[in-house]
């Protein structure tokens, strides 16, 4: 999908089991507020805190074993997937289904196997600064699509900010102003009345 964009947070999931008044669930966070990503190829990125309260609202988003659409364990718009924002970051709690996937990822989280979550996501807005003598991204505002535990921390996708890294720094290189052209006539006026002289 175009503009897509991944990140994994290291933040631990953990899988709770249920009974019979409710399903096997697997909880932990999708985003971590305010945290400094790793270099990401020449900058880095945090998210700022209410980056995601309009996707929340208005978007329909699922719970994706690493990001594969045929292995969905949860849907917002089925409230099998619950995300809210906390001071923390953005927290997700999935309802696991009574399916293969949704027992094989139970057991792998249980087990320790899979420790991370990652999320695909859309920028809306963005700041560029500089910290620690490089460029830095804060994310305002995305829409996200999908999140979920991941069996690797796959090397994110940062070509779309890697564009909006480059507009910005266009806008912090120097000014270069040259100055105007010289006026000489009075210097050939004089060099002509030099040589008359002569």
């Amino acid at each position: 999908m175009k503009d897509l964009e991944t990140r994994y947070m290291t933040v631990e999931v953990r899988a709770e089991k249920g009974d019979e008044s409710k399903p096997d669930r697997i909880l932990g966070y999708a985003a971590v507020f305010g945290k400094d990503s790793v270099d990401l190829g020449g900058w880095t990125e945090d998210i700022a805190p209410g980056a995601f309260t309009e996707t929340l609202k208005d978007d329909d988003i699922r719970a994706l074993v690493d990001h594969d659409a045929s292995m969905i364990i949860g849907r917002t718009s089925a409230n099998t997937l619950r995300l809210a924002e906390d001071k923390v970051g953005l927290r997700m709690e999935i309802d696991l289904p009574e399916t293969s996937v949704g027992r094989d990822i139970f057991e792998s989280v249980s087990r320790g196997d899979v420790t991370g979550a990652s999320f695909s996501f859309r920028t809306v807005d963005d700041q560029w600064t500089t910290k620690n003598e490089i460029p830095h991204r804060t994310l305002l505002k995305a829409r996200l699509f999908d999140t979920g535990p991941v069996s690797f921390p796959a090397y994110p996708d940062t070509s779309v900010a890697v564009r909006s890294l480059e507009a910005w720094k266009k806008t912090q290189e120097p000014v270069v102003v040259v100055p105007d052209a010289v006026d000489d006539t009075d210097a050939e006026d004089r060099q002509r009345q030099a040589a008359a002289t002569v």
